[in-house]
């Protein structure tokens, strides 16, 4: 089943709004520029920038000192302001402004020039802000700022219209990742909705990025992509897996760089613990269930292995491709989830030296002197302590098959500890 259009729109048409929305900012941004002489930013309301306005002097030096502050050159650069820059601001109320705040500079935050903010608000909603770089030469009163106003109030308008879309894709992603096996036309429907949605974008090539953990549905409500995530065309909570579903635009079929841009920024958010994985490319919507698959297994495999990275790539996680996908997260009742009665004695928390131990020497292929090395001990405790793992587990360690189960279930619970 294919899709043509969207609520009545022709795809093209459609495609063709999504590509303007961001020019309509920057011109929006540039007119204000020009109109009050001084460089203006946008931001969305978690701070993520949306355009900027460039200006004659930025950058000159001026005794010494850059015109442009740290933290607008962060904000550009970077495309988000640290959570120190953004408490110091809302500390100003800005959140419940309805008219333009002057806000002095803190330079123990970066903030070395004095910014006047002019919320962006829709449907009394705040859905960004203005930034205006000003050292109190421009009055609140000045007639100009009620024509930023209502620039303001354009803008609002049409974030108010892309947050209603990225909702939409965002409601298709989650139902086509969550679709159960049996239920083949509601994934077939969710899909062919939301190529309608994405346009041309849906052939793809696209990727997904898991990241986990995630708060919940909260986080993302009303967003199509994380703030300051270029190439994020979608994004959804999936409670069950309690992860972030990111669908990324590729350049090329097999360069996955913007995907990883997308992960590293996710994980820039103050959030403890959390890590992203990264499944293979897929060209159309009809692969991204499998690549969330493979994107959630990366990113279970990475909380369990450091070395992995907090971004781990699916091609990149060796065995884990296996074992990742087949064991459940923490938590949930699964007979995959349970470690084999073989090693159950051996996982308990008084034998947490033996296990680790035996884990240590098949990773090392089963040599003692790399092991020995490894774990720092020497050979004849290493042998003892072998026979200790032999006895708590009642297998063989010269036999092929018993260490290749023991080594399953040993990365097994390390995975579902994570």
């Amino acid at each position: 089943m294919t899709m043509a259009v969207s609520a009545g729109v022709p795809r093209a048409v459609c495609e063709r709004r999504r590509e303007t929305v961001r020019e309509d900012y920057q011109v929006l941004i540039d007119e204000v520029t020009a109109l009050l002489g001084t460089p203006a930013t946008l931001e969305n309301r978690d701070f993520g920038l949306i355009a900027f306005g460039a200006h004659e002097g930025e950058g000159d030096e001026e005794d010494g000192a850059l015109l442009m502050d740290p933290v607008r050159t962060r904000s550009i650069l970077q495309r988000r302001s640290t959570a120190r820059v953004r408490a110091w601001f809302e500390s100003f109320g800005i959140t419940r402004a309805v008219e333009p705040v002057r806000i002095p500079p803190d330079p123990s935050a970066g903030v070395l020039r004095g910014r006047i903010c002019v919320p962006v608000r829709h449907g009394g909603v705040v859905l960004g802000y203005i930034w205006l770089l000003d050292d109190g030469a421009l009055e609140l009163s000045d007639p100009r700022l009620a024509d930023v106003q209502a620039v303001a109030r354009r803008i609002g308008a049409l974030l108010a219209d892309e947050s209603r879309a990225g909702a939409r894709r965002g409601e298709l992603l989650c139902a086509l990742l969550t679709a159960a096996p049996g239920h083949r036309a509601a994934a077939e429907l969710a899909e062919a909705e939301l190529a309608g949605e994405l346009g041309p974008v849906a052939a793809g090539p696209l990727a997904v990025v898991a990241v986990v953990p995630w708060e919940g549905e909260a986080e993302t409500e009303g967003r199509s992509a994380a703030p300051g995530i270029p190439g994020a065309v979608a994004m959804c909570a999936v409670p069950r897996a309690e992860g972030l579903a990111v669908l990324v635009r590729l350049r090329t079929p097999g360069g996955t760089d913007p995907a990883r841009t997308a992960a590293e920024r996710l994980l820039r958010s103050p959030r403890a613990g959390a890590v992203a994985g990264i499944g293979e490319p897929c060209t159309g919507l009809g692969g991204v269930p499998r690549a969330w698959r493979q994107a959630l297994a990366a990113a279970r495999a990475a909380r369990a292995e450091s070395r992995f990275g907090p971004v781990a790539r699916w091609d990149r996680i060796g065995p884990y491709r296996l074992l990742a996908l087949l064991a459940r997260p923490s938590g949930s009742p699964s007979a995959a989830g349970a470690p084999d009665p073989s090693v159950r004695a051996l996982l308990e928390p008084a034998h947490r030296e033996m296990a680790r131990t035996a884990e240590a020497f098949l990773d090392c292929a089963g040599q003692a002197g790399r092991t020995a090395a490894l774990l720092g001990v020497h050979r004849q405790t290493l042998y003892y302590r072998l026979s200790r793992v032999e006895q708590l587990t009642g297998l063989d360690l010269d036999d092929g098959e018993d260490r290749l189960l023991l080594h399953m279930a040993l990365k097994t619970a390390r995975l579902l500890r994570g």
